[in-house]
């Protein structure tokens, strides 16, 4: 599958990425396990460089990533190995052992390069597949009335789209993302919304599931891989809402579909960034249907059906309660059944 970002074959459907674990970060017999302090800086080129096998320690590719900080006069060689950045992995899951790197198999979030110092990176450091620009702030909307423009941080070399497979009782989810442009969230042994989901599922057997601010879609598609014959996902945010749909290309073996069909594309989307009224992004065909709209959460009644149906509400600030409790009301006003906030 073409990534919608680089344009290269780095996105792969499920399956091949559920078969790769647990054994894709796990060192062979010959592999050196580094472990540093992270609050220290590293010893000066102390990293070593990829076993046979073509791994290397976490703490090696930081270690080579300060140096080349240090090369280019961006660090002094007295910061900490931490203020180097944050390692998303490709593709994440829950890992109890210090992960074995393989090529282009990390994404890092970091406040320091520029962009010229970012090609250097993804050019001389063959584990890294991208490089962003992060702030103190959450990319995408975070604002349930809109009135906030939303913010992304900067891809400044290579690509950033990685996947977190997220476990459910019935087998995982693949979820694919941009991380310059969606918030992350990273994936657990034990997932308290994905459980609230599929308790509720459970109980209420409904014929409707929709997830009103999916994100990337691993709520609704968790529904959907539950076997809900009827899923709705939706987000406001373009990133969100293409990738969800994305996901559910990516993951339709688990699915009860025939066909998947796509109405736009991402640079479409970029467009017309905040969506208000609800568009269609993507739906599927076969005995179990699932769209992808792009909309504001206030209009997207519009869509949903008269019956009844279970709505999971993924509110950004959930520890608003005030506001959790007027978009609950509202949503209510509109739709019938039931409504929760994971």
């Amino acid at each position: 599958m073409k990534c919608p970002v680089c344009g290269d074959d780095c996105v792969r459907e499920a399956r091949e990425i559920i078969d790769m674990i647990p054994a894709v970060f796990a060192g062979c017999k010959d592999c050196r396990m580094t472990i540093l302090d992270k609050s220290l800086p590293p010893p000066k080129d102390s990293y070593h460089e990829a076993c046979s096998c073509g791994r290397r320690s976490l703490d090696d590719v930081f270690a080579h990533l300060y140096t080349l900080l240090v090369r280019e006069g961006i660090f002094t060689g007295k910061e900490a190995l931490r203020e180097v950045g944050s390692p998303l992995l490709h593709p994440g899951y829950p890992m109890v052992n210090p992960p074995f790197l393989l090529k282009r198999s990390l994404v890092l979030l970091s406040r320091h390069p520029d962009k010229s110092v970012a090609r250097m990176i993804v050019d001389e450091i063959p584990e890294v597949r991208g490089v962003v620009r992060a702030g103190k702030y959450v990319p995408g909307v975070t604002d349930t009335s809109l009135k906030k423009p939303p913010r992304t941080y900067a891809l400044l070399a290579g690509c950033d789209v990685r996947a977190n497979v997220f476990p459910t009782t019935i087998g995982p989810v693949v979820i694919y993302q941009q991380h310059s442009a969606i918030h992350i969230e990273f994936p657990r042994g034990y997932n308290p919304k994905i459980r609230s989901v599929e308790d509720r599922i459970a109980r209420i057997k409904p014929g409707w599931f929709v997830d009103v601010c999916c994100g990337a879609g691993t709520l609704g598609l968790t529904g959907a891989r539950l076997g809900v014959p009827h899923v709705i996902l939706n987000d406001a945010w373009y990133a969100a809402a293409f990738w969800s749909a994305y996901n559910t290309r990516v993951n339709s073996e688990f699915f009860k579909v025939d066909d998947f069909k796509m109405y736009t594309d991402y640079a479409s989307m970029a467009k017309h960034p905040v969506g208000k009224e609800p568009v269609l992004i993507a739906e599927t065909e076969g005995a179990q249907q699932i769209q992808i709209f792009q909309a504001d959460l206030h209009a997207l009644h519009r869509v949903i059906p008269k019956e009844p149906v279970l709505s999971v509400i993924d509110l950004f600030d959930k520890s608003n309660q005030a506001n959790s409790g007027r978009v609950i009301r509202g949503w209510m006003s509109q739709v019938n059944g039931e409504a929760f906030i994971p």
